[in-house]
């Protein structure tokens, strides 16, 4: 199903309407399942397919935790040059970049802490803030906010400890499929990392408040808000959408997520000329392969349709 808020003309309304039917269409042909929002955050325009419905978040959690970590750096709850002592192999299997790797005891500031989770997608930096500020601290935060659509509940390491990890490589696919597969009728998921009951979930929609509120702050400080949007704009990881949405005429800032068949990606696209577009996409993909370029092609083509017809 497809959302369309635009004000104009009978025959634009038709043409975004077949649009949208179009990128649906071919998503599903590319064996995804996708809810996507695209919303212009100065005029509320906004164009979206199945936007209902909470997904797990993967590391996309990273950026409200790192939210509620900035807010006390911002009233003075918590330095930003706080040293926070981080184990070495404190969490076996973790990401492949960042404090997983390291081989020795450090000390680290929390700001780094930040940079390293939001930019790096660093599962132990990630848990090593949420020592500082546990789960219900954060979700306490976005309740305020009134950022309603998006449950905080569990640490980082879980995301290393599904069953991709017991296996050998050669029966990778394996938890591909278990992943994909439908749920027992009446029963969660078989894999509780994508269990919406137990994971860490957000609609597409909460996520695309919550993307307005940082750059368009009205309830947080607007230093929480500018540091998040610089460490954004940090990510180092950028094959997913930022091919398709960013030039030397657009700045793309996200974050993304990625876990057993779950591809996401969220963020903002600001243009030279000022517009200013928020891009949330949440997917999931019924192929059993790890690496899917064409999936993630997919994806960025679909994106960037909904946002060339939005601009």
């Amino acid at each position: 199903m497809s959302r369309i808020r635009i004000t104009d003309g009978g025959d634009a309304l038709r043409t975004e309407a077949r649009l949208t039917r179009e990128v649906s269409d071919e998503l599903e042909a590319a064996g995804l399942r996708a809810r996507i929002v695209v919303r212009d955050l100065d005029s509320q325009a906004e164009i979206s397919i199945a936007h209902d419905g909470p997904v797990p978040l993967a590391s996309v959690v990273k950026v409200p935790i790192a939210l509620a970590i900035l807010n006390r750096i911002a009233d003075g709850r918590l330095e930003a040059d706080r040293q926070v002592h981080v184990a070495p192999g404190r969490f076996e299997g973790g990401s492949p970049m960042g404090t997983s790797r390291f081989r020795h005891p450090s000390r680290i500031a929390v700001d780094d802490l930040l940079m390293l989770s939001v930019c790096f997608s660093d599962n132990t930096a990630t848990d090593a803030l949420l020592d500082l500020v546990p789960t219900e601290e954060v979700q306490r935060d976005l309740d305020d906010l009134g950022l309603g659509g998006i449950q905080i509940r569990h640490h980082l390491d879980a995301l290393v400890r599904t069953p991709l990890e017991s296996l050998p490589p050669p029966e990778a696919h394996l938890a591909y499929e278990l992943a994909h597969a439908n749920p027992t009728q009446g029963a969660g998921h078989r894999i509780w990392q994508l269990d919406v009951s137990q994971a860490n979930v957000a609609t597409a929609a909460g996520l695309t408040d919550l993307l307005a509120e940082l750059w368009r702050p009205e309830r947080i400080q607007t230093s929480a808000a500018s540091r998040l949007r610089e460490l954004m704009a940090g990510n180092v990881v950028r094959h997913r959408l930022a091919p398709d949405l960013m030039s030397d005429a657009a700045k793309w800032s996200s974050k993304t997520g990625t876990l057993l068949h779950l591809r996401h990606e969220i963020g903002v696209v600001e243009h030279s000329d000022g517009q200013t577009i928020a891009v949330v996409v949440l997917s999931e993909s019924s192929n059993s392969a790890a690496v899917q370029p064409a999936a993630e092609a997919a994806l960025g083509a679909a994106a960037r349709a909904l946002h060339d017809l939005l601009r």
